[in-house]
């Protein structure tokens, strides 16, 4: 079976059938140790070599046993059907092991071994020939059932990794067009006024926010330093206050410290956005739009906050909502998003997330 991470696997066989070296050593620790017991100096090498190679000589026939294991297996729906024929592999093989240990012997003794005949050495490893058959099945069994065991966590670990990615891309696409939007109508107000010059500072301003918003994603992370957010965040607004002329007030209020921070990227514009559509776009007057980031102890919090004048239950538009899928999907329950009215008034939406610098904070 191929390995998850790519490489071809060793054959499982080959360490099943080294691993009869152990009972082969025991054999010949057993010789010796009877030789020293009944008073013999010295160690019958023959004898110590038919007793350790017997147990070699199934090593031999393992990985037949593993290719019946595994082309035959003893699954739920067809035990009684390949139980017979494995009970005859196991009678097959067992004989192949006694006349392999009686041609060995042969070759050491010259005769059969312990001079009881071929067949009565076969009667006498039956039994244990055939448990021995049984117990090699059962190791094929086991360790094909934990690879696969593994190769579907592996497997579903990597399409759970792939679906975050698309819904995450997909999120990510779904607040572009809501920016894109709103920088639109800001440079339409800028034409309309003939100011050339504003145009072209807001339209290069649009350029380099695009660029920022679009450049390819495969293999780039969800997440940016909270300057870098900040400062697209800056552009944005300074696009929207030449839409909204004196009537957009925004004010930073950002802890130094926390600059370094990694937050999801796209994440202040929708906060502001919304604030922009609810609360400036349905009053007269000037509006402030506080926008602050600190650290509570191991969170981020961050808040986006104006004073007028909103339904007293605030409303969460297209990117909002987006915006909370997104957090949901990168941080599960440890980061949310919440959405209320303030005693002036206005709306304030605050953001929690796990605080995790990417860089030093500057």
């Amino acid at each position: 079976m191929p390995d998850p991470s790519g490489r071809a696997r060793r054959p499982v066989w080959l360490f099943v059938s080294a691993a009869w070296l152990a009972p082969a050593l025991l054999a010949v620790l057993k010789e010796y140790a009877r030789g020293l017991v009944s008073g013999r100096p010295r160690l019958d090498f023959r004898l110590a070599a038919f007793e350790g190679g017997d147990w070699l000589l199934y090593s031999f026939l393992t990985p037949i046993v593993f290719l019946l294991a595994r082309r035959y297996p003893l699954a739920r729906g067809a035990l009684a059907r390949r139980l017979p024929l494995h009970a005859a592999a196991a009678l097959l093989l067992c004989a192949a092991w006694a006349l392999a240990g009686s041609a060995l012997s042969q070759a050491l003794f010259g005769t059969t071994p312990y001079g009881g005949g071929t067949f009565n050495w076969f009667l006498t490893s039956l039994p244990f020939g055939v448990a021995v058959y049984f117990a090699i099945v059962g190791i094929e069994h086991g360790i094909f059932f934990f690879v696969q065991a593994q190769e579907r966590e592996t497997q579903a670990a990597r399409l759970e990794a792939q679906l975050a990615e698309a819904r995450m891309a997909a999120l990510h696409t779904q607040l572009q067009p809501h920016f894109l939007l709103n920088s639109l109508n800001a440079v339409t107000v800028v034409v309309r006024d003939r100011d050339t010059a504003t145009a072209v500072r807001v339209l290069e301003q649009l350029g380099d926010m695009l660029r920022r918003v679009t450049r390819a994603r495969p293999g780039r992370s969800q997440e940016v330093p909270l300057s870098d957010e900040l400062e697209f965040t800056r552009q944005y607004l300074d696009i929207e206050t030449v839409r909204f002329s004196d009537r957009l007030r925004p004010s930073f209020g950002v802890d130094p410290a926390v600059l370094g921070a990694a937050v999801p990227e796209l994440l202040l514009q929708p906060l502001v956005e919304n604030a922009l559509r609810h609360g400036l776009a349905r009053r007269e007057g000037a509006t402030l739009l506080q926008i602050e980031a600190h650290r509570d102890g191991d969170q981020l919090v961050l808040s986006v906050t104006d004073d007028g004048p909103g339904p007293a239950q605030p409303r969460e538009g297209i990117g909002l909502g987006a915006t909370r899928r997104r957090l949901t999907t990168l941080y599960a329950d440890r980061a949310r998003l919440e959405l209320v009215a303030t005693a002036s008034g206005g709306a304030r939406a605050t953001v929690r997330l796990p605080y995790r610098e990417l860089e030093p904070a500057s």
